[in-house]
């Protein structure tokens, strides 16, 4: 069973000490939980963010494709690029034999130059997110950011009335969703 709800309550068992968490889900469908009385289960509880438009991704990826093309270079070459140019970041100083390994765990890295922390040797590096971890507002910049440079040499963008509308109802929704909160 997977729901979207709120926490109503958090009380404790005064004699086991077990806590008791209660949700409300406006919807659900009872055949649901039938199953799932008096079994150990894994519980997940997260805040709910909204995703973004597969529309959205599949444009950027056409337009990748479409840069990618035009120039003669690698597609996945071309999105790094684009995350350099566009993308979100955050700087972070790891110890020297880091590198490599923070190298493997970010989408894309830039070494900044070495520096010193509390007496030791550390290298501060740039580190870009990958799109699929961005929110509608990133994910647009990200999108308005490539289909300018498709503009810059020559190339059109497919469609972008229909994905600028799609990005505009997407962000509307996630408003819509935020005021509801």
């Amino acid at each position: 069973m997977e729901a979207r709800g709120r926490v109503k309550d958090i009380v404790r068992n005064w004699k086991t000490g077990d806590y008791i968490v209660s949700f409300t889900i406006p919807q659900l469908n009872p055949e649901s939980v039938n199953g799932i009385f008096d079994k150990d289960l894994d519980i997940t509880a997260k805040e709910h963010k909204e995703r973004r438009s597969l529309n959205a991704n599949a444009l950027l990826w056409a337009c990748l494709g479409e840069i990618a093309g035009s120039l003669m270079a690698d597609k996945w070459d071309i999105y790094l690029y684009m995350l350099r140019r566009y993308g979100q970041f955050t700087y972070i100083s790891v110890l020297p034999d880091a590198v490599d390994a923070v190298k493997r765990q970010w989408r894309e890295c830039e070494v900044v130059g070495e520096i010193e922390i509390f007496g030791k040797k550390a290298v501060q590096m740039l580190c870009y997110y990958g799109s699929s971890t961005y929110n509608s507002k990133e994910f647009s910049i990200l999108l308005d950011g490539v289909i300018s440079e498709m503009k810059e040499i020559g190339l059109d963008p497919p469609m972008p009335e229909r994905v600028k509308a799609s990005l505009e109802a997407w962000e509307k929704m996630c408003d819509e969703k935020r005021n509801m909160d």
